[in-house]
């Protein structure tokens, strides 16, 4: 009896060996696939830890995949097993805004915040991205990608049709120019020729509770410019890691 006993549980295990295959919500899985997993009221529920408890993860392994609870992401080791990396793997987290101001100078004489962040396009965290003024404190430490347009014009001063500016941008960390500068050259009222834009796409790694800005100064004269119009300047922050 025992030996029969044996002899089924050995060509069991043969079986399992040999098509290495699990079926979840179906007895027939897929050839391709080593867990078949078939629902049409639930899903799957995978290890939701805590930035502290991943990172207290010893070795994990590459491809390692974990729900990150702090950050509500997926997250999966693309690096070693003794250089972690985690990596996102779903949706980007970003937040848009556009001008609403028309009126106020951004050609100025030092580096000055410009009010960019006028009308809101969406947020998809307000509790990571938090605006205020002219400035967005980013709450969550993490590496983002920021974007910005700038379209402005040259207006009229007491008549004068020769009013030259040539704006300068950068993004500002703390209140700090950091990175790519935007440049145009002279831009006048004159001849049709007072529209210039300015263009400035950047990556950086940015600590909990810093915050983002957008500075303008003049390259050349002191003729002021101002956007253009409303909604055609804007700046997009995505958080890529």
């Amino acid at each position: 009896m025992k030996k029969t006993a044996y002899l089924i549980i050995l060509l069991c295990c043969s079986y399992y060996y040999s098509a290495a295959q699990v079926g979840i919500g179906t007895t027939t899985p897929d050839a391709s696939s080593i867990l078949d997993v078939e629902s049409t009221d639930k899903g799957i529920l995978l290890p939701r830890l805590t930035t502290a408890e991943i990172n207290a993860i010893t070795n994990p392994a590459n491809g390692l995949t974990v729900y990150n609870s702090d950050i509500k992401e997926f997250q999966f080791n693309c690096g070693t097993t003794a250089t972690p990396d985690w990596s996102k793997i779903s949706h980007p987290i970003s937040v848009k805004y556009s001008n609403s101001n028309t009126t106020t100078n951004i050609n100025s004489a030092a580096y000055t915040n410009i009010p960019i962040f006028g009308n809101l396009g969406w947020n998809d965290d307000t509790t990571m991205y938090n605006q205020s003024g002219n400035t967005l404190t980013i709450n969550t430490t993490g590496r983002y990608k920021i974007a910005v347009n700038i379209a402005y014009r040259v207006p009229s001063i007491s008549g004068s049709s020769d009013q030259r500016v040539s704006v300068e941008a950068q993004i500002a960390i703390n209140g700090t120019p950091t990175g790519a500068i935007g440049n145009t050259g002279y831009v006048r009222l004159a001849n049709g020729h007072n529209e210039a834009s300015l263009h400035i796409t950047e990556v950086f790694n940015i600590t909990a509770g810093q915050t983002i800005s957008v500075q303008t100064r003049r390259g050349g004269n002191s003729a002021p410019a101002n956007f253009r119009s409303s909604g055609t300047s804007n700046i997009y922050i995505e958080r890529i890691k």
